[in-house]
């Protein structure tokens, strides 16, 4: 990632985690003491192998794990990661290390951006979805009881270490839920992406190209933030989806959907927008249905008005009056489209 004073590697290679030491020590050559914020599912999966690999490089390491799942992105959990850090002597030349999936990573890179204003971190993802995803361009949050993502920074990475070996102990669903993520960058800035997608409706076939699945949706990735780090342009692109998906998984109370199933719904609920508003190829949202369906994801959702309103308002692409919802002026290309909050509630009520 090229950008001016935080630049930084993303490294994808099988058997990286038993080697965080010393590609950690590489980047981090200052650091001492280094804080591993997990959950309670990877710990036991992972947290032995990095802790070793952290010690024998030369760190002080204390491990830290979060109830997994949504619920711990909050600022409670924050909060106590805050004071462990403190007590483990944590200073402005140490750093923090976030190991899981995209809670971990942004309730970790939040921590790290907060406490004593601001110290170093670094990413290693292990689910599909913070690897392709959440754990590179430096967006860090936590859930607000207003909404999600409402409280959060940007904070870049020191380093992001990708080990597809951890793919591996992902439970069918979970794998799932990181293909939405996946399935969004090919329908926004890559169609012969999105075709490569659909020519491999399982698993099995993904995982036989991961590598590539990797280096592609971080590679497009990089370019959208390189060009607008800050989320005020061409970055918002990336959201395609998710301002009807986070009306999902807030109707869910974050707990009936996940954040890529919502995605999921969202993304085909945007393409029937686009179509209606004549900006969409009306084939596209059956394209992009019947892929996310051989993938085992939901392709729409019920969701209340006022789930719909309560999203829509809080959203980060708002402005006054007026929101910016991204729509597909083909798969493989997608495009802001400004419009009023209320004319797009009224839409949505037609759409339902």
């Amino acid at each position: 990632m090229a950008l001016p004073g935080r630049s930084y590697d993303i490294l994808i290679e099988r058997g990286l985690l038993a080697r965080a030491g010393e590609r950690c020590r590489a980047a981090l050559p200052r650091c001492r003491k280094l804080f591993v914020v997990t959950d309670t599912n990877v710990a036991p999966l992972y947290g032995g192998r990095v802790e070793e690999s952290l010690a024998g490089a030369g760190f002080q390491v204390r491990v830290s794990a979060v109830p997994a799942g949504e619920r711990s992105k909050c600022p409670e959990q924050l909060a106590r990661l805050w004071e462990e850090m403190l007590d483990f002597g944590l200073t402005r030349t140490d750093a923090v290390a976030a190991l899981g999936g995209g809670v971990v990573g942004d309730l970790a890179g939040f921590a790290a951006a907060t406490v004593l204003r601001g110290v170093d971190f670094v990413q290693l993802p292990t689910t599909l979805l913070s690897q392709v995803d959440s754990s590179v361009g430096g967006k860090v949050a936590v859930d607000l009881r207003a909404g999600k993502n409402l409280a959060g920074a940007f904070w870049q990475p020191r380093l992001v270490l990708m080990d597809p070996d951890a793919l591996d102990t992902l439970p069918d669903a979970v794998f799932a839920d990181g293909m939405a993520e996946v399935v969004k960058y090919g329908c926004i800035q890559d169609a012969a992406f999105f075709d490569f997608l659909a020519a491999r409706p399982s698993r099995a076939a993904l995982m036989g190209d991961i590598e590539h699945i990797l280096y592609t949706c971080c590679d497009i990735k990089r370019r959208v933030v390189e060009q607008d780090e800050r989320d005020t342009g061409a970055r918002m692109l990336l959201n395609f989806g998710h301002t009807l998906g986070h009306a999902y998984e807030l109707a869910g109370r974050y707990e009936t959907w996940t954040h890529g199933q919502a995605v999921a719904a969202g993304m085909v609920l945007a393409a029937r927008l686009g179509v209606r508003l004549g900006v969409t190829p009306a084939e596209a949202p059956e394209q992009l249905a019947a892929v996310l369906s051989a993938l085992c994801l939901p392709t729409r959702i019920d969701c209340t008005a006022g789930d719909y309103a309560a999203a829509i308002g809080r959203d980060k692409k708002g402005a006054g009056e007026d929101i910016s919802v991204i729509l597909l002026e083909e798969l493989g290309r997608a495009v802001p489209h400004k419009m009023s909050k209320a004319e797009l509630l009224a839409l949505l009520e037609e759409l339902a």
